[in-house]
């Protein structure tokens, strides 16, 4: 495969599918997957764009906010990672790149449904950084359901807790920390605008993370920070293969796209990055759209 940076056909330049039947549980590991996501730990590099900056990266150990996660610790930012117990492999491994970029790293393992452990999660992060100027709220759960009937009251209550209240939580308890010239930055899908069938209370959450993201900046930039979301399309990460779609789907992920192939996590990396640096400085409640050609809106 080329270098990820050398000018090549998109189409051509991730694998495509069919891809093999890998059904795992909740929450699903990265190291299970294949074929491998790339989330840059190669690919990857940086030029110091955020030299200096205190990050916190919710689901950091694996997918989308992985890839945010390493790269942040390229361009020179100390990160923290949240995730679950269960997903302490896959963390590890985070952990071990970003201080091999010499920065400092944060294991934050618990449950995001708890909001003592949502507020503690960002006093950990500024006692052991001096500080937070990067709030990125990306971890999600997604289960698919193939009719109302067997979307329970249980599946609903974890759903929203997981995307909206844990995002309320922490994004309420990093607001105070947070100085003039920091970013937050939410994660929704194109699910919030072209919803699944299947999808029904992950994609009510990701609407809601749109309004509510959007709301929040119309807040902070009184105080000179900004918050704006990014919105991923078919994304090649754990969330698909241990329950967020059937299988048969999983095997066919991506195909539908103008690429005929899912994106992979480094793909987005760039957005979470411009977001955070100073070179996005005019940017606020805005969306922006990963999709593989799909649009939002």
């Amino acid at each position: 495969m080329a270098d990820r940076l050398t000018m090549q056909d998109p189409r051509e330049q991730y694998p495509k599918p069919p891809f093999p039947e890998q059904p795992q549980p909740v929450p699903g590991l990265a190291v299970r997957m294949e074929p491998q996501p790339d989330h840059g730990e190669d690919s990857y590099k940086g030029a110091g764009k955020l030299e200096g900056r205190k990050a916190l990266v919710t689901g950091g150990d694996s997918g989308i906010g992985r890839a945010a996660a390493i790269a942040y610790a390229r361009e020179g930012a100390d990160v923290a990672i949240s995730y679950l117990a269960s997903e302490e492999k896959d963390a590890q491994e985070v952990i071990a790149l970003i201080e091999a970029e010499g920065r400092k790293a944060l294991a934050l393992p618990g449950d995001i449904t708890d909001q003592a452990w949502c507020r503690d999660l960002v006093g950990k992060t500024v006692e052991a950084f001096g500080g937070l100027d990067i709030l990125v709220i990306n971890a999600g759960r997604q289960q698919y359901r193939d009719t109302i009937a067997e979307v329970s009251s249980d599946d609903f209550d974890r759903t929203m807790k997981t995307n909206l209240y844990a995002m309320h939580w922490i994004a309420q308890a990093a607001t105070p920390h947070l100085p003039a010239g920091a970013s937050v930055i939410t994660t929704a899908s194109i699910q919030a605008y072209e919803p699944s069938a299947i999808l029904l209370d992950y994609a009510t959450t990701k609407a809601g993370i749109v309004a509510y993201t959007k709301a929040l900046a119309k807040q902070l930039i009184e105080k000179g920070v900004r918050a704006n979301v990014v919105a991923p399309g078919p994304f090649w990460t754990a969330l698909q293969s241990s329950g967020g779609q059937p299988q048969e789907k999983v095997m066919k992920f991506g195909e539908q796209s103008d690429f005929g192939r899912p994106g992979q996590p480094i793909e987005i990396a760039p957005l979470y990055v411009l977001l955070a640096s100073q070179e996005g400085s005019y940017i606020n409640g805005e969306v922006f759209g990963a999709t593989g050609g799909a649009g939002i809106g």
